[in-house]
């Protein structure tokens, strides 16, 4: 039997990062594809509590279902694990191709990354692939036969329990390969920038710029993408700092 793939994203059903994936993936497996039906970038790991959810079928033929919903990717992955998967149960999880990189500790925000993390909870290896660029026409063409040879390897050696794949594409016309890194250290430098409101109330667009905080680091996703390389870092649910445990037992709290 074919492995079967659960495919979502937070740039929306349509987003062209998803379609390509769908391509891509087809000569692997069958799809069951779930996905927001509007861009939900930035969602985290958020879900909905306060409203109802929609599971709305889009398309079916032989090997690709695809269903959209009003909610977060992270609501997608869930409608999907317990409406959609009684029968068969996905092999993997792979969110993406997402527009835009969501290395570093954007991790922490993305909702791509989101639904990765979601999947890796309930026990499934999980992918999350994007992009560094934002652009609708972004060139996914040249990072395509890596993303085969991941999902391939992943089906074939399979992943930890609670650990999942953070992997960035550089926006480079050619990739040197792929490298096997940690997560860089960065944050980002939010600016506010103040808009006109109907009712002269105050409002914000939020912008900025993210700053790498280890720029001379050689062994982080940052300086993967920089030398055009695709970053994958394995990335864990539990984010307990196990090496400072015994030194807080020390303060007698």
């Amino acid at each position: 039997m074919r492995p079967l793939f659960l495919i979502s994203n937070d740039d929306g059903i349509l987003a062209p990062g998803i379609r390509c994936l769908i391509e891509v993936l087809r000569p692997l497996g069958d799809l069951l594809v779930m996905a927001p039906e509007t861009e939900r970038s930035g969602m985290s790991t958020a879900f909905t509590l306060k409203e109802p959810l929609s599971c709305k079928l889009v398309s079916k033929e032989e090997g690709l279902v695809q269903y959209s919903s009003n909610g977060t990717p992270v609501d997608c992955i869930k409608l999907a694990l317990n409406l959609l998967t009684d029968e068969r149960k996905p092999d993997l999880i792979i969110a993406g191709i997402n527009h835009g990189f969501n290395g570093s500790i954007a991790i922490h925000y993305s909702g791509t990354m989101g639904a990765v993390l979601e999947g890796c909870m309930a026990g499934f290896a999980s992918i999350g692939f994007s992009i560094d660029d934002h652009k609708a026409e972004a060139n996914f063409e040249p990072a395509l036969p890596h993303i085969r040879n991941i999902v391939q390897a992943v089906l074939d050696k399979g992943l930890p329990y609670g650990v999942c794949l953070n992997v960035n594409i550089p926006n480079h016309g050619q990739i040197k390969g792929t490298k096997i890194c940690r997560q860089g250290k960065g944050r980002w430098v939010e600016e506010f920038i103040p808009c006109s409101h109907p009712n002269n109330a105050k409002r914000y667009w939020l912008t900025g710029k993210f700053l790498n905080l280890e720029e001379e680091a050689e062994d982080n996703d940052l300086s993967a993408m920089r030398q055009g390389y695709i970053s994958v870092v394995p990335s864990n649910i539990d984010v307990t700092n196990h090496s400072l445990i015994s030194q807080l037992q020390a303060w007698n709290l």
